[in-house]
Order: C-alpha cells, then structure tokens, then sequence
C-alpha cells in the first residue's frame, strides 16, 4: 500500500492507492510512524494520484505529524492533487502541515 524511498537522505512516501480513508489510515500510520523511530527524520509523504482523503485521513497526517514533532523529524507533503489541496485549505492544514505543489521542491526544502 505504502512505499519508501530514500532521496538525498530524506524518505519519500509514496502510495499504491488513490483514496485515503477509514479502512486503511491505521495501516498507513503505523508504517509511517515507524520511519520517525529514527530522531530528525525527514519525510515526504507524496499524494500523486491521491484522490480521495476523508476525515480520518486527515487525521491520520496530523498524528504522523505528531510523531515527527515528538521524534525531532520533519514532514512535508508533496503534489496534491487540486481537489485534495482545495480540502486542506478549507480545513486550514495547509497553515500546519508544509505543502508543496511538487516532490522535487519539498525533497530541495530541506536542505
């Protein structure tokens, strides 16, 4: 369901699914939190292809964050698709999580 790469140091998440929802957030936290195990982690979770995210999905983006924060590590999402982007400014994440329209800036914006 979920992949990870290593890119310049910095882990990128990609996903083998276009909805983030209720059945699988459980799932996607648990992989996601265990790449934060490492203290100052630096992650992308990239949503190319991602079109679907409901509410526990959310969710599900603000504990990895938490993890992140509590582990020294740092997470970014990259390439929303314009619908998705739409929902995190209505719900005002796009003030909390660091958002980038595509993964080669948010992987560069760590440097």
């Amino acid at each position: 369901m979920i992949s990870i790469e290593k890119r310049d140091k910095v882990d990128v998440i990609t996903f083998s699914v276009n909805k983030i929802n209720a059945l699988i957030t459980e799932e996607i936290k648990e992989k996601i939190s265990r790449v934060f195990d490492v203290s100052n982690s630096k992650v992308v979770i990239d949503l190319t292809g991602i079109t679907y995210i409901d509410s526990s999905g959310f969710g599900c983006f603000l504990a990895i964050l938490k993890i992140a924060r509590n582990n020294y590590g740092m997470l970014k999402l990259a390439h929303p698709e314009p619908t998705i982007m739409e929902l995190f400014k209505t719900l005002y994440l796009h003030n909390v999580l660091q958002i980038y329209d595509d993964l080669d800036t948010a992987v560069r914006s760590f440097k």
